[in-house]
């Protein structure tokens, strides 16, 4: 008789855990931690928002809505896109998915078939690599250190490009790394996806958490084979109502929406509802706050280890000056101290850095900045 273990599909197999998740988890069982680990804001949803959900709720807006989503929140997500990235798009261009994550997961499934080969450019958030293996595309990996740019790297694109290239995906800004993508650096990519014909999805979900410098999207010059993925869970803390949208051509956008009917069927409706609200809430003071964050982890790191200041994003991907232990191995003495961060090679092909989410009251991170500092004087001194 086979063990429950012989059922596991091999797709199943080829994933493992998320090195993110692994830390969420420890941290419920650490008394006390320095929890510099997860993306998500230390602020709560705005009042506003909140109490727009609970209207939506009594009022009975709680069954299925139509698949694409509401029609009153595409109208308003396109209006918003169109004004901050100077595009065109339409409301048969957008649907509402149940976060960024499963934008992500309807446009591969639309896209990919075996073997289609996808551009990454590491470091990378986790689930680009995994979801293209599961969908039965094959992941190119890019180098794009030590500065993670991208305007100085079209030779090395290219040659990576073959043909079964078919999708190249960018994030801007970028986790891990806070990088936010320049003119310069789009217009490399946009140059390369319309000479290699290419469709390009892009991640955006960070982009109201600019410090530095302009966001510039590159669906204001490639719409035409540009899928643009945002949403709501980073700006207004909405992380576990799981509400997001994409834009892009019309006959991707059709192929998401009847991939949803059989998926998530819908984004939550009570999230639907908020969202349209969330959309009217200045956030520029938590902004603010978030660039003080980040100076604050900035000028706390960089005596020690090799840093470049994040212009975006929550995160900061620093690597140790002295490399006598590997930093998988440094990130395992920090967690023992209590103090969770998340391996670099968990976003990258290499072991040579860590991402420190300042997401976090300035307490929290002040402490976590003297502890890592304590312990790499320890064990890199």
């Amino acid at each position: 008789m086979k063990d429950v273990k012989d059922f596991i599909s091999s797709k199943s197999k080829m994933v493992d855990s998320s090195g993110i998740r692994k830390v969420f988890d420890l941290a419920l069982k650490i008394k006390d931690p320095i929890n510099l680990s997860i993306g998500q804001p230390d602020f709560d949803i705005p009042d506003v928002v909140k109490e727009e959900a609970i209207n939506a709720i009594n009022s009975g807006l709680n069954k299925y809505t139509v698949t694409q989503g509401i029609e009153p929140l595409r109208e308003k997500v396109v209006s918003f896109v169109n004004k901050k990235r100077g595009t065109n798009y339409v409301v048969d261009e957008c649907i509402i998915t149940s976060g960024v994550s499963g934008g992500l997961t309807l446009v591969l499934l639309s896209l990919i078939n075996p073997g289609d080969e996808v551009l990454i450019f590491d470091p990378y958030f986790v689930m680009y690599k995994h979801l293209v293996n599961l969908f039965g595309g094959k992941p190119i990996i890019i180098d794009t250190y030590p500065d993670f740019s991208l305007f100085n790297k079209r030779k090395v694109i290219e040659s990576a490009i073959t043909d079964k290239t078919k999708i190249i995906i960018i994030s801007t800004p970028a986790n891990p790394t806070g990088k936010v993508l320049t003119k310069q650096d789009i217009e490399v990519v946009h140059d390369v996806a319309k000479k290699y014909d290419l469709i390009v999805i892009s991640d955006e979900i960070y982009d109201e958490f600019i410090y530095d410098g302009n966001f510039f999207s590159i669906s204001s010059i490639y719409p035409e084979k540009t899928v643009l993925l945002g949403g709501f869970s980073k700006t207004y803390a909405m992380t576990g109502w799981r509400i997001g949208y994409a834009l892009g051509p019309k006959d991707i956008i059709k192929e998401m929406i009847k991939l949803q009917q059989y998926t998530f069927v819908c984004a939550p409706s009570f999230a639907q509802y908020a969202a349209l609200k969330a959309l009217d809430v200045d956030m520029s003071n938590y902004i603010h706050s978030y660039k003080e964050k980040r100076d604050l982890v900035y000028e706390g790191l960089k005596d020690n280890f090799d840093v470049i200041k994040p212009e975006g994003a929550f995160y900061i991907f620093p690597s140790p000056k002295n490399t006598r232990i590997p930093p998988r191995e440094f990130v395992e003495e920090c967690v023992k101290e209590g103090i969770l961060i998340i391996p670099g090679n968990v976003f990258s092909e290499r072991d040579t850095h860590f991402r420190l989410s300042f997401a976090a009251d300035n307490r929290t991170i002040e402490r976590g900045l003297e502890r890592i500092n304590s312990l790499y004087k320890k064990y890199f001194l």
